[in-house]
């Protein structure tokens, strides 16, 4: 294999990888498993009480992180809110005011360029600007917990304001209900 063969299988590798890591922070990777997630045949929003799946359920995780939206997106080195940060924000808030048996953990994020401890701290810096935020639009603040990953969970992999762009993020997830 010439260099370049070699340069094409690492970069297929850690995309793969990349995709791999991406599934274990998927919102509704509880919904329909025997772990008790909220969307499942018998449990509030699964198909046993509504006879929708969990992507057309309002009430549902699925719903929420697939039409509300579950993430928004920052400048380079910022926690400032963008206008569609707040725009996705308003909607989830409005969500998870409807939908008051759920808590929810706002994950913040970086993208890998600065150190590991400037990322977890710009981290903590964008999820606690979205936690402020849903708290000053009536969501209970004890309903919402952060966590800082900084660059160390990313969703794209490479070298680009392509990919820098989409890890420079908060997400929040629908963590539990609190009635379980």
């Amino acid at each position: 294999m010439n260099t370049a063969h070699i340069k094409k299988a690492v970069t297929a590798v850690i995309l793969v990888a990349a995709l791999g890591l991406s599934a274990c922070t998927r919102p509704d990777r509880l919904a329909g498993g025997a772990a008790g997630g909220d969307g499942g045949m018998g449990g509030p929003g699964g198909i046993g009480a509504t006879g929708l799946d969990g992507a057309s359920d309002p009430r549902s995780p699925q719903y929420f992180s697939q039409t509300v939206g579950d993430r928004v997106l920052f400048q380079v080195d910022q926690s400032t809110l963008t206008a569609q940060g707040m725009e996705t924000l308003n909607g989830q808030a409005q969500w998870l005011l409807t939908n008051s048996d759920y808590l929810v953990v706002i994950e913040g994020h970086a993208d890998e360029q600065g150190t590991r401890e400037y990322n977890v701290a710009l981290g903590a810096r964008r999820a606690n600007a979205v936690r402020e935020y849903l708290v000053s639009r009536g969501v209970p603040a004890s309903r919402l917990r952060t966590v800082s990953y900084g660059k160390e969970r990313p969703i794209a992999v490479c070298s680009d304001e392509s990919c820098y762009s989409l890890n420079r993020r908060a997400v929040t997830v629908i963590s539990i209900s609190a009635g379980s």
